[in-house]
């Protein structure tokens, strides 16, 4: 039986890649493949995505007979990067196969046009998600709201600074009073006097 390499991706641990799962399946029943996943846990704009990578650098070997992804947004939000690597594996002799975009058929015709035509629209939506996520920052300074992180506690900081003038690590001590390292290096700074000249 054919190989089919099904990658699957969400983009925090919060999310989960069930529902992807159950329709790729059906889709690899469908199709006649065997299904080998790949599970990633990473914004599609990340940098290193090192599941997706290892799945590109197997089907270059000729591993899969076909790419099985739920929707092109799974694979990449930029339509240069997109592009590339879907005319990469059609150049290698894999398919890819899109459960949300069943009329994407990348062995065919016109191929190179619809790729650059829905790389553009999930690019697009990026776009758009990202528009939408500085206006609602925008709205929220307006109204007073705090942005970021919240502050850490001046009572926790003291208490890892107490670890840490007992010989704890940095870390160590941040790690056990509950409160980011950072944070904690900062206030250990902010509390050491600056010696007089």
């Amino acid at each position: 039986m054919r190989k089919a390499a099904v990658y699957v991706r969400v983009s925090t641990d919060g999310q989960t890649v069930e529902n992807q799962r159950h329709d790729l399946a059906q889709l690899c029943r469908a199709r006649d493949v065997e299904p080998v996943w790949f599970e990633e846990t990473a914004s599609a704009v990340a940098k290193r995505r090192p599941v997706f990578a290892a799945m590109m650098e197997r089907a270059r070997r000729g591993e899969f007979s076909c790419v099985v992804v739920w929707a092109l947004d799974r694979a990449h939000r930029s339509m240069s990067a997109l592009v590339a690597d879907l005319r990469e594996l059609k150049r290698v002799g894999v398919t890819v196969v899109s459960y949300r975009e069943p009329w994407l058929d990348t062995g065919g015709p016109a191929a190179d046009l619809l790729v650059a035509i829905f790389g553009w629209v999930a690019e697009q939506e990026r776009t758009r998600l990202v528009e939408r996520t500085k206006a609602g920052l925008e709205r929220a300074r307006r109204e007073g709201k705090r942005i970021g992180r919240p502050r850490a506690s001046p009572v926790l900081l003291g208490a890892a600074a107490k670890l840490v003038d007992a010989g704890k690590s940095v870390r160590q001590a941040a790690a056990t009073a509950g409160v980011n390292d950072r944070s904690l290096r900062r206030y250990l700074r902010a509390r050491t006097p600056v010696a007089a000249s």
